[in-house]
């Protein structure tokens, strides 16, 4: 097993933003100091760092230097560029490493890899990589179908959903980079996510999985523990340990997936990092999923994932979500959290509030119960 990282060790961390802010509050509880290298000056996690490098993920002597004053690294977000690590990894411990991170930041190959590698379903789909394979897509698949990027997308970004044969030449127009990939429209009942955690060791844990809603492609809530029977939960789970441990991952990742009116799973998309739908953990576990992500690339034994609360998540985005700050605050059984960012653009991702409610209690309440405090969830 690999040594672990002693109290006052570095973790450096690749990106940002609000996952690298969580992050790094949550090294600290833990002992360990932070360097966030990322190209944005004043960025939310280097608000709360002991260190930054503002510099391009491409800076080689940039990134010689940050290797240089860090004992291990991390990403905060899957779009650094592979060739990013393969730089870093010969200098540092890597974690995840960089073949986690070439499957997950492209859906061809996350998809092949989901099927192949992992054994879990996903939808049907095709890649595109021409006019005359989006054609050829529409006649196997059918539609509607959606339309994405297999690079760079999230929050919607990058997508389209063709109803009609003529959306799609417009939709192969504007969508870029290519080549893209064709699903096939999932009729689901729920949008479910599992966040699991593997150490340096091999040991995994899995938290209980969630039910997501969302708004305008952005996750809006999540309720923790997800409202499904038992035995799509447990599936939930072990397809998030199978992922896991089919990538060799270290760290933390999630896994979103569809419930279909018949209680299987699809799976959609691999994030190999904490997730949005895995903030509850913060304020209704022992160890929230930021802890356990330190806890996996510092090489520390991982925590127990049980929950103390059932919970319900909801995000805080643009000018629309600030508003509702001051009511949070006051708000009882409600854990407000500010990522630290200074514009309130539409769309942008602010901050985030979990409502705790008594274990066991969420399946007995509506909506309506459940989002009590929330203000306008």
């Amino acid at each position: 097993m690999t040594a672990a990282l002693r109290p006052g060790g570095t973790i450096g961390i690749l990106g940002g933003g609000q996952l690298g802010r969580m992050t790094a509050l949550a090294a600290a509880r833990l002992g360990y100091r932070c360097h966030v290298f990322a190209p944005e000056p004043d960025s939310p996690g280097m608000q709360v760092a002991a260190a930054a490098t503002v510099a391009p993920y491409e800076d080689g002597p940039a990134l010689a230097a940050f290797a240089a004053a860090v004992d291990v690294v991390t990403f905060e977000f899957e779009n650094v560029p592979a060739t990013t690590l393969e730089t870093l990894a010969p200098l540092v411990p890597c974690r995840p490493g960089v073949a986690a991170l070439r499957i997950c930041q492209d859906r061809i190959a996350e998809k092949g890899f989901l099927e192949g590698g992992a054994g879990v379903p996903v939808a049907p789909w095709r890649p595109v990589r021409s006019e005359a394979e989006l054609a050829g897509a529409i006649a196997a698949l059918g539609l509607p179908a959606v339309l994405k990027t297999t690079r760079l997308g999230y929050d919607g970004r990058g997508q389209a959903v063709l109803r009609r044969p003529e959306d799609a030449a417009a939709a192969w127009l504007r969508l870029a980079p290519k080549p893209l990939v064709l699903e096939a429209f999932v009729p689901f009942a729920a949008e479910l996510s599992g966040i699991a955690a593997r150490g340096t060791d091999g040991r995994a844990v899995v938290f209980d999985p969630v039910e997501n809603r969302h708004r305008d492609h952005i996750l809006d809530l999540s309720f923790a523990p997800a409202r499904v029977p038992p035995a799509v939960a447990a599936l939930a789970q072990r397809h998030a340990l199978r992922v896991a441990e089919s990538l060799d991952l270290v760290g933390v990742l999630a896994l979103e997936m569809f419930q279909l009116p018949d209680g299987s799973l699809l799976a959609n998309e691999i994030a190999p990092r904490p997730h949005n739908s895995g903030h509850w953990t913060i304020d209704a576990c022992l160890a929230g999923q930021f802890e356990q992500h330190v806890r996996a690339v510092a090489g520390l034994p991982l925590s127990d994932p049980a929950r103390h609360h059932d919970a319900v998540m909801a995000n805080l985005v643009g000018p629309e979500g600030l508003a509702r700050w001051d009511a949070l605050l006051s708000a009882p059984g409600v854990a407000p959290h500010l990522y630290g960012k200074v514009e309130a653009r539409p769309g942008r991702k602010l901050g985030h509030a979990t409502r705790l409610l008594p274990l066991g209690t969420l399946e007995t309440k509506t909506d309506t119960e459940a989002l009590a405090g929330l203000g306008g969830a």
